[in-house]
């Protein structure tokens, strides 16, 4: 392949790339779904191989990247006109904690674990998971959160005669996660297994197998979220 026709390819993908990508419009970017993702990676590919793959012509890879954009409009028209269709090309948005409980079936169905929940909930500004009120699993991916009423940021109105809580430790510190109590946690805070025992025995949870997730909050109470919650 001689450099003028390298030159040639390369233009010709990248003016072709630019205005199918206008053409399809912000969605693809601002809304990465499932759906978009995959579109993005396929039109990407195509561009890749008409810019230096002489065994694709240039007429046959521009005509698949236009049939591959018609095709990802005519997807975006469905998902517009269709909610059925929107299910299929985008999925449903995921309740995964609601009332302040974690749903661990909504976990599991999204292959999100409770680790990776926190990160995105820290995203947020969020440190501790008893502070959740909802949270919600986009289909793009994103964690939509809603903190306690209680723990949303107050006005000076609010605060007039009222005294924040006390504050023992830095952050919400995890000490139980899927049944298994993390002793160096525990440890960390000063804390011991009796400790714990005995905050489990007042929540009336008999053993620490019964737990999904547990954290000692920075007012130094215990947030709990019992296994298998039913909704």
């Amino acid at each position: 392949m001689t450099v003028t026709e390298v030159i040639l390819r390369v233009a010709i993908s990248f003016i072709l790339l630019f205005v199918l990508a206008r053409i399809m419009g912000r969605k693809e970017i601002s809304q990465m779904t499932f759906f978009n993702w995959t579109s993005a990676i396929g039109i990407g590919s195509i561009t890749a191989n008409l810019a230096v793959n002489t065994n694709l012509s240039i007429r046959n890879g521009v005509i698949a990247l236009v049939v591959w954009t018609l095709f990802t409009l005519l997807m975006d028209m469905v998902d517009l006109k269709s909610k059925l269709g929107r299910r299929v090309t985008t999925g449903d948005a995921l309740i995964v904690v609601k009332n302040g409980e974690v749903i661990e079936g909504a976990l599991k169905k999204s292959r999100l674990d409770i680790d990776s929940m926190r990160a995105m909930l820290r995203e947020k500004n969020v440190f501790s998971l008893g502070d959740v009120d909802y949270a919600i699993l986009e289909s793009s991916g994103n964690l939509s959160v809603l903190v306690k009423e209680s723990k949303q940021a107050a006005t000076k109105s609010d605060l007039n005669g009222v005294n924040p809580k006390t504050t023992i430790f830095p952050l919400a510190t995890e000490v139980i996660s899927d049944g298994k109590i993390n002793k160096g946690n525990i440890s960390k805070l000063n804390l011991d297994e009796s400790w714990l025992a005995e905050e489990l025995r007042k929540a009336n949870i008999q053993s620490v197998n019964d737990v999904f997730y547990a954290e000692v909050q920075q007012d130094g109470s215990l947030y709990l979220d019992k296994r298998d919650d039913i909704h």
